[in-house]
């Protein structure tokens, strides 16, 4: 693909424009994928012992055995340094060559500034641009979407792109309808127009703003102000309507997938590797049946670190290619839903 660059020079009193050309290539590759879980491990039976709960409750209606807990002194940016350097490594990319930075998240360092900006010093960065993007679960597929359109500009060479959550730190430890099902954790890729890596051939992203309530944190914005009211009716923790999400959540990942797939003129039976946002696996064996793809070709790790929001699926990504589950050309589809409702979906060729 060709990029046109012009410019305008006087010269003589007359106006001439000058044309260039410079040669992008068309698909975006990932060069490098990192990632990073907490130590702590936090099965369900030590649930168990804080809420009203058991093992067998959780793991027959989440598949979801343990989680990562990340410890006090942990913060979310804390989690992006770890996976972003192991991504730079594998990568073999260093830090002087990343010139944008991109991290989805819902469970910033702070309000503001953004936790990119607090990475970006972290890591050692040159001062590049840098900003976070909120999308809920679907974060890291959009942050992909959103980085590929600005390699696509030339104005951009390398761009680290993390999604990285600490959900402990806005868990209702008291309500087990919620805090069973979420954990820490971080995952980077290090994406380019350069290289060699697997390459990003396509995307979609969609939402529906008409429920919010369905899934959200309540107060701490600018509709509801941290106050002694909202602390005491516990208002800044997760809050979630799960058998609404579970019906939307099957409903937008198949459709989502369905639309990419006709977009590039490609039939189920082509796609090789599933990995979906790692929520609850009833929600993935839903989604098997309705798009007809075994659950063999689904990639699953949310029984060791459950739904780790927008970690969940560059942390899976990551898990996936350090075990060689992929064959070089192999067709891979990566899909999420989050809050808002959001869903988004990524075609990529191993």
């Amino acid at each position: 693909m060709l990029q046109m660059t012009s410019c305008v020079l006087f010269r003589n009193g007359r106006i001439r424009r000058i044309t260039s050309f410079m040669a992008i290539s068309s698909k975006t590759k990932i060069l490098g994928v990192g990632s990073y879980s907490p130590t702590r491990r936090l099965s369900n039976d030590e649930l168990s012992k804080i809420v009203e709960t058991s093992d067998d409750w959780i793991s027959s209606r989440t598949g979801i055995r343990e989680r990562r807990i990340a410890s006090e002194a942990e913060a979310t940016s804390d989690l992006s340094l770890i996976a972003a350097k192991r991504a730079l490594e594998d990568a073999q990319i260093s830090p002087e060559d990343i010139d944008l930075v991109l991290v989805a998240t819902i469970t910033p360092d702070m309000a503001f500034p953004s936790t990119a900006c607090i990475l970006q010093h972290k890591l050692g960065l040159r001062k590049v641009a840098c900003f976070d993007l909120e999308a809920a679960c679907s974060g890291f597929l959009y942050a992909l979407d959103v980085a590929d359109a600005m390699l696509s500009t030339g104005r951009y060479k390398n761009v680290l792109v993390v999604g990285a959550e600490k959900m402990s730190s806005i868990m209702d430890w008291e309500d087990r309808t919620t805090c069973v099902l979420f954990g820490d954790g971080a995952g980077a890729a290090v994406l380019s127009k350069e290289g060699t890596g697997s390459e990003l051939l396509g995307f979609y992203c969609g939402a529906d703003g008409a429920t919010p309530s369905l899934l959200y944190q309540p107060a701490g914005g600018s509709a509801r102000p941290a106050s002694s009211e909202t602390l005491e009716t516990r208002q800044h923790y997760l809050k979630m309507n799960g058998r609404e999400i579970f019906k939307s959540a099957v409903r937008v990942m198949e459709s989502s997938c369905r639309h990419l797939l006709d977009k590039h003129n490609l039939k189920i039976t082509q796609i090789d590797h599933v990995i979906p946002h790692q929520a609850n696996m009833r929600i993935v064996e839903s989604l098997s049946k309705r798009l007809e793809i075994p659950m063999d070709n689904f990639y699953c790790n949310l029984d060791r670190y459950g739904n780790t929001s927008a970690a969940s699926i560059p942390l899976a990504l990551d898990e996936a290619v350090k075990a060689d589950k992929f064959k070089k050309g192999q067709l891979g589809l990566l899909v999420a839903f989050g809050a808002g409702l959001t869903w988004a979906s990524s075609l990529i060729r191993f």
